[in-house]
């Protein structure tokens, strides 16, 4: 543990800790308050957002660094000193944008931050765009670093806080500017936590008895989003070409839509497999792991915790957008199509090889944006203070590593030669569907699961 101000009673130490939950409370609500919507293609301003953080920060006798890296698209860096110079850094990362929200489909006004209770569960709950994703990070992150200044606590280690802009978008203007352009601000960083795990999923196993399953992000399927395009004699809607664009195009997003993955399980994935099992007390079958039938028949066994590994078993590509012509009786001379792809790791030779037969001899693909696949170990002395820190204030929790279907910041921090690990602890009552609140409409989260990641973020952070 880093210094600790022996000279506090416990009661005085508690007081502090109860405080800083109600600070995160506040600091999530004023980040909700202050729009970063980002809009995609370069249009966003997470400025407010990072004064406010950096503000908030300061005032613990931190120099925050604010850096934009195009007019306000804001990032808000910091190092806090550890104890042990030798020790290895860690990285806090957490995005300050959000994605946008339409008033008109919310039940309270998104960028409000108004408290009111979950009409789920009933629990006391913040609302707002970013409540989940990931304000409440940041500002539980925040309010715990404002605890320890007022307790003259200190980590073990260097810790490095990175809030950053357009991870909704590409990274272009956050993580991915930071790390070509300030990489000696992550300077000895071995270790991150950042956004994709740490949150309860409840279950039941074999008995129908509750088990509360905490997943630890430990991998992420890369982004491969894709353009096609095909190309044909454009002429008049009567005289039809035997090389129409758009029906080039239109079969190979078919051929796209029912293509049916081959089975591709990473180390990560199969010590979920294993961890959420032995969890659950699901009886395992020899082969259960070998076929895509096999591995989907368990997948429905482990009930809802099938949920944290069934999309992540095999690379998928996902037609969402197309765009031809102008007129009803014009035959354009070209076609495009967007295509979402996710790659798990060691996927990629496949995946391109996939695409390449998919598309045929009328079609080219290219990325429109790609980024790489990330694991890092699940035997790791992080992942066991991962798993500590959430047993210490939830000793019924069973924690496992998972391989995330999306994807986060971690790609980029991932090139400094960095381990990345989705750490964003929060207890949720039964009931709560969390991940189904990410970009969706009423987004909210739990006061006490604020309350709860604060300790479990401060027993992380300076172990």
């Amino acid at each position: 543990m880093g210094h600790t101000n022996t000279s506090l009673p416990d009661s005085a130490r508690e007081e502090a800790l109860v405080a800083a939950g109600e600070d995160a409370i506040h600091l999530t609500r004023e980040l909700i308050r202050r729009d970063s919507t980002n809009h995609g293609k370069g249009e966003g301003d997470e400025r407010a957002a990072a004064e406010f953080v950096a503000e908030a920060l300061g005032a613990t006798g931190l120099s925050p660094a604010i850096l934009e890296s195009a007019d306000r698209r804001a990032n808000v860096v910091v190092r806090i000193p550890g104890t042990d110079p030798d020790a290895d850094a860690l990285l806090v990362h957490g995005h300050l944008d959000v994605v946008p929200a339409d008033a008109h489909d919310w039940s309270v006004p998104p960028f409000a931050g108004e408290v009111a209770d979950c009409p789920v569960t009933g629990a006391p709950s913040l609302w707002g765009r970013g409540a989940v994703d990931m304000k409440n990070t940041i500002g539980m992150v925040t309010a715990v670093v404002r605890y320890w200044s007022k307790l003259g606590l200190r980590p073990r280690r260097d810790i490095v806080l990175a809030f950053v802009a357009d991870e909704e978008d590409s990274a272009a203007y956050g993580a991915d500017y930071l790390v070509r352009g300030h990489a000696d601000l992550f300077e000895g960083c071995a270790v991150a936590i950042g956004e994709g795990g740490g949150h309860t999923v409840h279950s039941r196993d074999a008995s129908g008895a509750p088990v509360r399953l905490y997943p630890i992000g430990s991998a992420e399927r890369g982004s491969a989003w894709l353009t096609l395009r095909s190309h044909g004699t454009a002429g008049h809607g009567s005289r039809p070409p035997e090389d129409n664009a758009v029906g080039a195009l239109a079969a190979a997003v078919a051929r796209i839509d029912r293509h049916r993955w081959p089975l591709h399980l990473t180390p990560v994935t199969r010590s979920a497999i294993d961890a959420i099992a032995d969890a659950l007390g699901t009886e395992r079958i020899a082969g259960d792991t070998d076929t895509n039938e096999a591995v989907n028949a368990l997948v429905a066994r482990l009930g809802t915790a099938g949920a944290l590994v069934g999309p992540t078993v095999r690379n998928s590509a996902t037609p969402t957008m197309l765009s031809a012509g102008y007129k009803v009786n014009v035959v354009p001379g070209e076609a495009t199509a967007g295509v979402d792809g996710r790659v798990l790791p060691g996927g990629e030779d496949a995946f391109a090889a996939t695409m390449d037969e998919l598309t045929g001899d009328r079609v080219t693909w290219e990325y429109a944006h790609d980024s790489p696949p990330v694991a890092a170990p699940v035997d790791s002395p992080a992942f066991g203070a991962l798993r500590d820190a959430l047993t210490a204030h939830d000793p019924e929790a069973r924690v496992v590593p998972v391989c995330l279907a999306g994807g986060t910041d971690a790609k980029v921090f991932s090139r400094l030669g960095i381990d990345c690990y989705g750490f964003s602890p929060m207890r949720l009552p039964e009931g709560v569907d969390y991940p189904g609140l990410l970009h969706g409409v009423d987004e909210r989260v739990p006061l006490d699961g604020l309350r709860f990641g604060v300790r479990v973020l401060d027993g992380f952070l300076r172990s």
